[in-house]
């Protein structure tokens, strides 16, 4: 299982609920001639989206899919060796939290998204964050009574 949010293009998903289920219902269906691992042909500022989110949660599959041969550790260094493991200078970064990596399914008009649970409080903010900065819809596939917002004043509601 996983936690799942959708983003979309306002300007083409229905507003009422019921007209939204049903248009959410064809979009899932994965119908369309398309590679659902790339971010090519979206429609509105979905591209937008895809490019502010993935560097926070790098995407699983695709063209820009996470490298995960780049977490296997290499030999130790010269200053590894010499230092006992740290190299003189500035704080180390923290290791990459493997659980960011996220399945995207990008339509042309939505970008469902499948992230890890134990990072389900800040894939919800940030992409509440990032769907307010770049104007598309959200929806939030997860919820009993997923919330849809199409507009900013609706999305910041939505902002912790």
């Amino acid at each position: 299982m996983s936690y799942d949010l959708l983003v979309f293009d306002p300007q083409v998903a229905p507003v009422s609920w019921p007209a939204f289920m049903a248009w959410y219902g064809d979009l899932a269906k994965w119908e369309e001639a398309r590679d659902y691992n790339s971010p090519e042909g979206m429609t509105g500022n979905l591209p937008q989206f895809y490019d502010r989110l993935r560097p926070v949660f790098p995407p699983m599959n695709g063209p820009f899919a996470f490298d995960f041969d780049t977490l296997v550790e290499d030999k130790p260094s010269f200053w590894q060796r010499l230092f006992g493991g740290r190299q003189p200078g500035p704080k180390a970064l923290e290791p990459f939290n493997e659980s960011m990596v996220t399945d995207y399914s990008c339509a042309a008009s939505g970008i469902y998204m499948s992230f890890a649970w134990s990072v389900a409080e800040q894939a919800y903010e940030e992409v509440v964050r990032a769907a307010l900065e770049t104007g598309v819809g959200f929806f939030d596939v997860s919820a009993a009574d997923g919330v849809i917002a199409h507009t900013s004043e609706q999305l910041k509601a939505l902002a912790l």
